[in-house]
């Protein structure tokens, strides 16, 4: 279906953190007028869609904006998050991903991206998890071992890679298609072996689950993104006498976790069940379950499309205006395309 006018202010209004009542407050009408706004029981005139972009922080175009929209708040948000989450923080970081999706594809409608890569999609009923994994490594072409620079690899596919503080450590990162392309949403307060797993786990969900949905989807994300990472391959002849020192030294290679190489040691068979008790004990009486030594000393992954698309507008003649009339953003407005990473307050 195309998106709504209603379902584009809730986006923008959920992801800006303002609530109903402050936004009616805010345009000089009822609460009761914005809901049925919001519910498309009454389409706004073009004084009121000026009104509301302005609010919002987007273009009149942009709000009007025929988005496909699949769900009323994009019911195929990939998330990598704890089970404890609050309700209103995974929607708060999803409302704020749908406003990324929104304005990338707006975007890139109008000024196209040429990737140098692709990204392959696959039915997980006929291919493994792990394959699906070897099979885009293969079509990448990427080098056999530890992956270096893996934003410089999603990004080269054309997957837009966004960091933002969510104002909470129980979401790592979520994803999602923007027409062609994608993009994918990290918590900038991850450290880099983290971030690395969230953003492989959520590549596997972009070539695994673009139409398949199950139980069964985020099981397959770790899995596809223990393969990405950690090719059985080249690994499993390392993965013997893990000490916790080992352990270490493998971290420094493979850019993931202790933890992570643990796990792919215990799923390959390479480790016991007592084993992995006698690890966890280990992790836990020095405090590093939740946060691991050496994470620091890993080669930083920062994201560089976004500002490399904006520096690309800046450089085309156009004035700061005509910029973002084609990303459809307000005069004041941020845009990740041309600002720092933005903090999403906790409520």
């Amino acid at each position: 279906m195309t998106g709504r006018v209603g379902d584009i202010i809730l986006v923008l209004r959920r992801a800006a953190e303002i609530t109903q009542e402050e936004l009616a407050e805010k345009l000089g009408i009822t609460q009761a007028a914005l809901s049925r706004y919001e519910n498309d029981l009454r389409e706004p005139d073009d004084e009121m869609v000026g009104r509301l972009a302005d609010a919002l922080g987007v273009t009149p175009g942009f709000l009007r904006h025929e988005f496909r929209m699949q769900g009323a708040i994009a019911a195929d948000a990939h998330m990598r998050r704890q089970k404890t989450t609050k309700p209103s923080d995974w929607k708060r970081v999803e409302a704020r991903l749908n406003v990324l999706r929104m304005h990338s594809s707006y975007l890139l409608e109008r000024v196209p991206m040429r990737p140098q890569q692709h990204v392959i999609q696959v039915d997980p009923d006929d291919q493994s998890p792990a394959d699906a994994a070897r099979m885009l490594r293969a079509v990448w072409r990427m080098p056999i071992g530890p992956v270096k620079s893996l934003t410089r690899w999603i990004e080269a596919a054309g997957i837009l890679v966004v960091e933002e503080d969510f104002g909470t450590h129980r979401i790592d990162g979520m994803s999602q298609w923007a027409g062609e392309h994608a993009v994918v949403i990290l918590n900038a307060n991850l450290p880099v072996d983290r971030k690395r797993l969230t953003m492989a786990h959520e590549l596997g969900h972009l070539v695994l689950h673009t139409t398949y949905i199950d139980a069964d989807v985020e099981e397959q994300a770790n899995q596809f993104a223990a393969e990405f990472l950690m090719p059985e391959h080249v690994i499993e002849p390392e993965l013997v006498n893990l000490t916790l020192g080992k352990l270490s030294d493998l971290k420094m290679e493979w850019g993931v976790s202790m933890q992570a190489i643990f796990e792919r040691a215990y799923r390959l068979g390479k480790v016991s069940s007592e084993d992995r008790q006698r690890f966890y004990r280990q992790m836990n009486s020095r405090g590093w379950k939740t946060r691991e030594p050496g994470s620091d000393l890993l080669a930083a992954e920062t994201p560089e499309l976004a500002r490399s698309i904006g520096r690309t507008l800046d450089g085309s003649g156009l004035t700061d205006g005509e910029i973002r009339q084609l990303i459809g953003v307000g005069p004041h407005a941020p845009t990740v395309f041309r600002d720092k990473p933005r903090t999403l307050r906790a409520v």
